[in-house]
């Protein structure tokens, strides 16, 4: 049985225009910055989010906390939403490979308010972890793809400026930001001081992030980089593969959003979307179990085929994506009406 698969947007395989990409690409040795495309890659995405430099990565997760490391001290706290992927799905990283502890907050949905943060904050005194850094998320996993809005990043970014407080944003899907919202890259981008973007999510690329800031930000990037492992030889290859998603497959999202709209309906009407209709934003999609059954719903989705995410015992979750077409949607919402109705 060939299923469809709808566990994340990473499941995807290059287009064949990609493959063509990455067969003809010239190769060079990055570790010396002599991957011309590399080269490229990292300057296009740093020029659509309006900052000065860039770093190729080979993870979402890695990007993220060579940003905290680049950003802290041993011994600083960070700020993030309690459900942030940085919190829950980094495995424990920031600790282990930066010393800081994280102070995680209840967000509405992922959106943090400016007087949680506010209230969150250390007094300068020895006795305290120093709040250093404040991480948002965007477009938002854990609460379903949710877009965060661009006024409420304003208000904390100002307010960080005025306390020095270090900005970063864990933008692994912000293009579908982008695309849900209208809001041009750069004005995303600008409230902070750092920002990952991943490529091999709904852009469709197998594998990487790049992440942009300042030139010397990127530089202890680059060196926490090497540190850490992450420095690569002829990665050109990878690089095609990023430029050819980042020219092809930014505005094709839509598609994905609609589709996740269409599954969000049908799970409405069977009466298991976890939140309100208008809150799938962009390409995930959010399922409630009250019962705790889900890895039982888990194989009989499987069984009819259809392949979806557990998140824990009472939720699970749907991602649409690019390998994700209009006749899959429909075989998908026959199977959510076969299982769960």
């Amino acid at each position: 049985m060939t299923h469809i698969d709808l566990r994340s947007d990473t499941v995807t395989r290059p287009t064949d225009g990609m493959r063509k990409a990455m067969h003809t690409a010239d190769v060079g040795d990055d570790v010396y910055g002599e991957d011309r495309l590399m080269n490229e890659l990292q300057s296009t995405v740093a020029e659509m989010l309006g900052k000065e430099a860039g770093l190729f990565i080979p993870s979402g997760t890695m990007s993220n906390q060579l940003a905290i490391r680049s950003h802290t001290q041993p011994g600083d706290e960070v700020i993030c939403d309690y459900n942030a992927h940085i919190f829950n799905y980094e495995g424990g990283g920031p600790a282990l490979l930066s010393g800081v502890q994280l102070h995680p907050l209840p967000g509405d949905h992922g959106i943090l308010e400016l007087a949680q943060i506010v209230k969150a904050m250390r007094p300068v005194d020895h006795h305290y972890a120093q709040t250093r850094l404040i991480t948002l998320e965007n477009t938002h996993n854990r609460a379903g793809g949710v877009v965060y809005p661009l006024s409420m990043i304003e208000l904390v970014a100002e307010y960080a400026r005025k306390q020095k407080l270090l900005m970063h944003l864990d933008g692994a899907r912000l293009m579908n930001a982008v695309i849900a919202s209208g809001i041009d890259p750069a004005a995303y981008a600008e409230p902070f001081d750092s920002v990952s973007l991943c490529l091999s999510k709904g852009l469709g690329a197998p594998v990487g992030s790049v992440l942009v800031g300042d030139t010397d930000f990127i530089d202890r990037a680059h060196r926490f980089r090497k540190m850490f492992g992450g420095g690569m030889r002829q990665v050109g290859s990878l690089a095609a593969a990023g430029l050819y998603a980042l020219e092809n497959h930014i505005e094709r999202l839509t598609e994905d959003h609609h589709r996740a709209k269409e599954l969000a309906k049908t799970c409405q009407e069977l009466g298991v979307l976890e939140y309100d209709l208008a809150w799938t934003h962009t390409n995930i999609v959010l399922l409630a179990f009250p019962a705790g059954n889900t890895s039982e719903l888990e194989a009989e989705f499987k069984q009819a085929g259809l392949l979806v995410s557990v998140v824990n015992d009472q939720r699970i979750r749907l991602v649409t994506h690019l390998d994700f077409n209009d006749q899959q949607l429909d075989s998908a919402k026959e199977i959510l009406k076969k299982v769960l109705g």
